[in-house]
């Protein structure tokens, strides 16, 4: 930690509080923090987004296979996976998400290899989402089915979509929530239209005669529309009250999710003669015109694009807060985690998200989602078994959410989904398995790098974009103070809960006739920095101050006091 004499003169605010009354130690909440209805279309959004991409299921294998995947894979996954999410974001609730459990289970070599499969798998995504994009709005303007109009539209979608993203995540959430409304009135409609016509029978179709089975498909497919539950985790630093937010906002969009999928599956299958050939992305939407006409049609292709501009934000979202998770945790340089200062958002995360997902737009809709779902298999089973390691290393951990299971039970939980991890990776093709090798070697040596960089004291300075050596950052023999301080009626006091920022990590250091005090909200959230004044008796004034890039950041030490 270093300490200078403009830390006093940079003064925001004053936080008066008592130790007499316990009660008067509450932190506020956070300000502008993530609310529960935002949240709920951010998971959403990051898992499913609307019917739009399930039609493939029904080409694929036939719309018995179709809706029995749409009902039992919700059980076998995404139930496991969301219960998963929020024990361990609710215990664990900073920015980074799946990385800090890795890196608390298994330590930062781990932590690291699931930061960046995760974020390889996430961004390789977010370029589905312009490609998908383009695929309906070719419906309406037939120019954009190819050549320069296709490419560009994609990287003009794109970089607007980012932009939004950079606009603050506030913003993007109450948006999330218009978007989910508008994409999923058409389906609604086109559900009760269907009433009438539907015929059961249809239902059980296993497809038409002379038309091959992809199981390939059918099986990405549905699991690219139902996974990525965990990937709103990597906000929760962002979160009004995690450990409560959490838990109900993955319910309710697990909820919203499911019958999301199933509903208007049935209505479409079971209202209208199979063309099994016909179904594929944006088949929908000539759906709508077949049982209702050419107006439900271009609605339900505007409720496409709209869905897909949802889909883009939460994933772009949770991608660039994962950087920043990362960032904070050392796994990579210190710039990653930078946030503008005008709208408070990871803007180097959204700019290396976008590069990137503009760099994979240009391979085909499936090469995309079957990347993506092995590097994501991959990670999950990492996932899984961090989430039984925590059990075991931490069992008297507080979880403000704990899924209701013994170990065995946990297992089990945990055991059924992995080996449907294993086979989504065991059917990938070649170029897939070289595709992820290759990516987990770039995430494996980035590793190393970084801990070279730590080993020898490089840091990066960013005006001349040079590595250069530090000595001195640390003294040799110092420890951080503890969360204890000494008073001038030499009475102790505590700076834990004394303030809205101070509830984890707390350090005090004198500074003159005053102390600065530091510490977060909550494991991995933000440090705040405070001057302490010890007055007489029991009460105390804490001071707010702001503190400039060079003298915050990341620190990792430790120490022992031996008695």
């Amino acid at each position: 930690m270093v300490v200078s004499q403009h830390l006093l003169e940079h003064t925001e605010e004053d936080v008066e509080n008592s130790t007499q009354n316990p009660d008067t130690n509450t932190p506020k909440p956070p300000q502008k923090k993530l609310a529960l209805l935002p949240l709920i279309f951010l998971i959403y959004f990051e898992v499913a987004g609307g019917p739009y991409g399930e039609e493939a299921a029904v080409g694929a294998a036939g719309p018995i296979f179709a809706l029995l995947g749409f009902t039992a894979f919700p059980f076998i996954w995404s139930i496991p996976e969301a219960l998963l999410t929020a024990e361990l974001a609710t215990t664990f609730p900073g920015n980074g998400g799946f990385v800090i459990w890795a890196n608390e289970a298994f330590g930062p070599f781990w932590g690291s290899l699931m930061g960046f499969w995760k974020f390889f798998s996430a961004v390789i995504n977010l370029a589905s989402y312009p490609v998908l994009c383009i695929d309906y709005l070719k419906l309406m303007i037939p120019a954009l089915s190819s050549g320069i109009p296709h490419t560009l539209s994609i990287f003009i979608s794109t970089l607007f979509l980012s932009f939004l993203n950079y606009s603050g995540l506030a913003i993007v959430g109450y948006s999330a929530v218009a978007l989910g409304v508008v994409s999923l009135l058409p389906f609604l409609l086109l559900s009760l239209i269907s009433l009438p016509k539907i015929d059961p029978s249809r239902w059980l179709s296993f497809g038409q005669e002379g038309v091959k089975k992809d199981w390939t498909l059918y099986f990405n497919t549905i699991f690219w529309n139902l996974n990525f539950w965990d990937s709103a985790s990597t906000l929760a630093g962002e979160v009004d009250q995690p450990h409560k937010t959490f838990p109900k906002a993955l319910f309710c969009s697990g909820m919203l999710t499911c019958f999301g999928y199933i509903i208007p599956l049935l209505a479409a299958t079971g209202a209208m003669e199979l063309d099994q050939k016909n179904w594929s992305g944006g088949y929908f939407a000539d759906v709508a015109e077949i049982i209702a006409g050419k107006w439900l049609k271009f609605w339900m292709e505007i409720g496409a694009v709209l869905s897909i501009v949802g889909l883009f934000e939460a994933q772009l979202s949770s991608a660039a807060y994962q950087l920043l998770g990362m960032a904070d945790l050392g796994f990579i340089p210190k710039i990653f985690g930078d946030r503008s200062k005008k709208f408070n958002t990871p803007w180097m995360g959204i700019l290396v998200s976008t590069i990137i997902a503009v760099a994979m737009s240009f391979f085909s809709f499936n090469e995309i989602i079957s990347t993506v779902n092995f590097l994501y298999s991959l990670g999950m089973l990492l996932e899984f078994a961090s989430f039984l390691w925590l059990r075991r290393k931490f069992p008297s951990l507080k979880r403000p959410f704990e899924v209701p299971l013994g170990m065995k039970g946990l297992i089990l939980m945990c055991l059924i989904p992995s080996l449907l991890l294993v086979y989504v990776m065991s059917v990938a093709t070649k170029a897939v398995f070289v595709a992820s090798a290759f990516l987990t070697c770039v995430g494996i040596l980035l590793y190393y790098f970084m801990n070279l960089c730590k080993a020898k004291r490089w840091v990066l300075e960013i005006e001349s974009g040079m590595w250069k050596r530090v000595e001195g950052v640390w003294e040799t023999g110092r420890c951080p103070r503890s969360c204890a301080g000494i008073a001038k009626d030499s009475k102790a006091v505590s700076w834990v809960g004394s303030g809205p920022g101070l509830q984890v990590g707390v350090r005090g250091v004198a500074v003159g006739p005053k102390t600065l005090v530091t510490g977060s909200e909550y494991e991995g959230a933000e440090h705040g920095f405070y001057l302490g004044e010890m007055g007489e008796g029991q009460n105390r004034k804490l001071r707010r101050i702001s503190v400039p890039d060079e003298f915050s950041g990341f620190v990792q030490s430790g120490c022992s006091i031996v008695i």
